[in-house]
């Protein structure tokens, strides 16, 4: 089994139920009221699913040996029994973006915007996972698909981090966004 590759699937069933769901950029997905993660690949679609969003784990792709050291040395896992809060946040970035060669796309994700010291200030409070797409194929409608998990107490500060990535250079680059957010909480 493929323990990398992970489907979101928004629908009737899960864990979490979904508590708002926000376009942000570009187009919307259908609104449903619970989400199941489903890891590995699935051979049926689960019943009642409105939307099933793919993404599998992988290297990382924009830091430095010092950034990840820091990551690595902060970042909390998830599934910690006080994290009940989620935020499933699936983003496309536009041609644009991904012209640029390697290098480019590091200048604007951290020598301009900052995305990992900004994201640093909100360890260990707030546990993430990324997900790309991209490697899937091009049928897949978003490029990543970043999971957040927080305590109820740390939602501000999540907020805070969302508000400060949505305003760096990098965002420029985002044509289509969606803010799920979710409680866990038995189905």
């Amino acid at each position: 089994m493929n323990t990398r590759l992970f489907t979101f699937a928004g629908g009737e069933t899960g864990v979490w139920r979904i508590v708002r769901m926000e376009t942000v950029a570009g187009e919307p997905i259908p609104s449903a009221a619970r989400l199941d993660i489903i890891p590995g690949p699935i051979s049926q679609e689960p019943h009642g699913a409105k939307w099933l969003l793919r993404g599998i784990t992988s290297n990382e792709r924009y830091v430095v040996r010092e950034e990840k050291d820091h990551l690595v040395a902060k970042q909390p896992g998830l599934s910690r029994p006080e994290a009940v809060c989620a935020a499933l946040i699936p983003i496309r970035k536009n041609a644009s973006w991904w012209g640029l060669p390697q290098d480019e796309r590091r200048k604007v994700f951290e020598e301009q915007s900052n995305h990992v010291k900004i994201g640093l200030q909100y360890l260990p409070a707030v546990a993430r996972r990324l997900h790309h797409c991209r490697d899937l194929g091009e049928d897949e409608p978003f490029d990543f698909l970043t999971w957040f998990e927080y305590a109820p107490s740390n939602e501000d500060a999540f907020n805070k981090l969302v508000t400060e990535l949505r305003a760096s250079p990098e965002w420029k680059y985002v044509d289509r966004e969606i803010d799920i957010r979710l409680l866990r909480e038995p189905a």
